[in-house]
């Protein structure tokens, strides 16, 4: 303490008795009560930014991951036809979710799995679910650790492992990766990114996804050094550049979440892009962005594969 004491006052001599010429201006002090308060009020915004990047810091996960963690109802009252699925993760967790079949009267021979963005639970994932069911595909709607009532608290990991568990699960159920298509919803896009370089897919669909996620957090806190502060990254484009896995991307363009621009850089960088689905003046979480246009645009991407 006493050597911080001396170093606080060898810091304010210093600063009171700089000289002016240092600006290129006669030799003259500045007077001391303005320095003083031009320091002082240094030193508040210096403060400021500091109490503001430790609280991002500490809290960054609760502004990332935004969780309905009530269990949803009963998955016959909300979704007919489907039935709940326990997934296993690697690290021991048990996570509920839904499996929609297919239509036996289908044609096809395909599943989705649904990897949502970082709000909700699955039961705000049932529209989306009967549309892709009514084109045929079976479904895997993926709920992560830490939401409908799963337990755990997510993070870049265990999403991950949360992701895997449901490839798993499907190869239980009769769909192995190469008759599935990814379908990552925002955050999920980043979850299925990196699944797809561990297990390849059928094809992958993007709704909503960005180069990596510090690019969205420096977008909404520009006065923050994001890049060098956050813990989970969740790099797309470092995937899926060098994939050969078709891939479509879905964006909006009035998107208040995701900036369309960024979505396009995805597309852009893609290694193997089937199509680009701008949806105009479409935002984050309007209703358009889990209906029929989604569902018709991953039975594109399916129609355009090549027979396995």
């Amino acid at each position: 303490m006493p050597v911080c004491r001396a170093a606080g006052r060898a810091l304010r001599a210093a600063v009171l008795d700089w000289p002016v010429k240092q600006c290129g201006m006669e030799s003259r002090s500045v007077p001391r009560p303005v320095l003083r308060g031009l320091t002082r009020a240094a030193l508040v915004v210096g403060l400021v930014l500091v109490v503001v990047v430790a609280v991002f810091w500490s809290f960054q996960r609760s502004l990332i991951f935004l969780p309905d963690r009530a269990a949803p109802p009963p998955v016959a009252e909300v979704l007919p036809g489907a039935r709940e699925v326990t997934l296993t993760t690697e690290d021991g967790l048990d996570l509920a979710s839904w499996f929609l079949p297919a239509d036996p009267l289908a044609d096809r021979d395909l599943a989705v799995l649904y990897a949502p963005g970082n709000g909700g639970n699955r039961a705000g994932r049932v529209g989306i679910a009967e549309e892709l069911a009514a084109r045929g595909f079976a479904v895997l709607l993926l709920d992560y650790r830490g939401y409908g009532g799963n337990p755990g608290s997510p993070s870049e990991e265990g999403l991950a492992a949360d992701a895997e568990a449901a490839v798993q699960t499907l190869a239980e159920q009769g769909f192995l990766a190469d008759r599935t298509i990814y379908l990552g919803e925002s955050l999920g896009s980043g979850v299925v990114a990196r699944l797809q370089a561990s297990h390849p897919p059928a094809g992958i669909v993007l709704r909503s996804p960005y180069p990596e996620l510090a690019a969205v957090g420096s977008h909404h806190y520009p006065f923050l050094p994001v890049q060098l502060l956050l813990r989970d990254r969740f790099p797309v484009t470092e995937h899926m550049s060098v994939s050969p896995v078709p891939v479509t991307v879905i964006r909006g363009t009035a998107d208040s979440v995701v900036p369309t621009g960024l979505s396009a850089e995805v597309a852009d960088s893609a290694g193997n892009l089937v199509e680009e689905v701008v949806l105009e003046g479409v935002d984050h979480n309007d209703p358009e962005m889990f209906g029929p246009l989604v569902a018709d645009a991953v039975a594109r991407l399916a129609d355009s594969l090549a027979p396995r």
